[in-house]
């Protein structure tokens, strides 16, 4: 008998709820809008207490900061997050004590990382890093096989990018640190800056330009520092596909040469990627963490 497994997606805009053994075994799917954890935890829980199968587990990729050291007392916490009304929220220790199944948890990059991993554009690799660009900005990767913690989790989404006021003004709005990449280039970020949503933005508009020139500096310290086999960009923003060769060709410009190698010269095309998993990324990557804490505990 196939063994199936929960994953939450715990987004800032939405959760994502799927009930699976692998992409090939998808029994279910909900989606329901993040509005007060109480609320949202509510819908989650009454969802997959009507699961049409025993899970074996289930696993949490959730927005952060969140706690991710088992030895914490606030292990499975959002913490910090600005978003409102989530700070402080005890999300593992909410699903794990209404269900009763063991919960994993990690950051919603984290686990869209270890389902490309799994069964995506990461297969077969040792070093990797998925970036999504959404409603926020976030980074996770795996080196060696192995998911990136630290001290706490990675926080790509707010490193600190040169920004020329002459060519952009625009000061960010992230709360924390104003012109980070996250604070430029999120989804909220670009609705700022250009007064409408940018799903309505030509292709032509002087927004991809600088998203693009954004995105390929953040993308350079990754290389430098971690010199991942693969990025793969998630996430809405970059539904719009032809991003992809401006952000390619303005790697390749800030590198200047720099770093050899065939994949950044000759086959980029095949270093920064779409996920393959495509929007499932990060729900099938909490399948994933579940079936890792089960096999692991088991």
């Amino acid at each position: 008998m196939t063994g199936y497994y929960g994953g939450i997606e715990a987004g800032g805009t939405k959760f994502n709820c799927i009930i699976a053994a692998d992409p090939a075994n998808i029994l279910a799917e909900a989606r329901f809008p993040t509005t007060t954890p109480d609320e949202t935890l509510a819908q989650v829980i009454a969802w997959f207490r009507a699961a049409p199968v025993p899970l074996r587990a289930i696993g949490i990729g959730s927005f952060g900061p969140v706690d991710l050291n088992p030895a914490s007392p606030t292990y499975g916490y959002i913490t910090t997050t600005p978003k409102p009304g989530w700070q402080y929220t005890d999300l593992a220790g909410a699903v794990r004590r209404a269900l009763n199944v063991p919960v994993a948890f990690d950051t919603d990059v984290n686990a869209a990382a270890l389902g490309e991993w799994r069964w995506g554009a990461a297969q077969g690799l040792d070093t990797v890093l998925y970036i999504t660009v959404g409603t926020g900005i976030g980074g996770g990767g795996m080196v060696g096989g192995r998911l990136l913690h630290g001290l706490l989790h990675p926080e790509m989404g707010h490193i600190r990018l040169p920004r020329d006021p002459q060519r952009d003004p625009f000061p960010g709005i992230c709360p924390y640190h104003g012109d980070c990449f996250e604070g430029l280039c999120s989804g909220p970020a670009l609705r700022v800056r250009w007064g409408q949503d940018p799903a309505t933005l030509p292709q032509d508009h002087a927004a991809w330009a600088l998203q693009a020139h954004y995105t390929a500096l953040a993308l350079v310290n990754y290389i430098c520092v971690l010199s991942p086999q693969r990025i793969i960009l998630g996430g809405g923003v970059m539904n719009n596909l032809f991003l992809f060769p401006l952000i390619r060709r303005e790697v390749q410009a800030l590198l200047n040469g720099y770093i050899v190698h065939p994949d950044l010269h000759e086959h980029i095309e095949r270093y920064i990627v779409p996920p393959a998993l495509g929007a499932r990324a990060g729900v099938l990557g909490a399948v994933a963490l579940a079936q890792r804490f089960f096999d692991a505990s088991a």
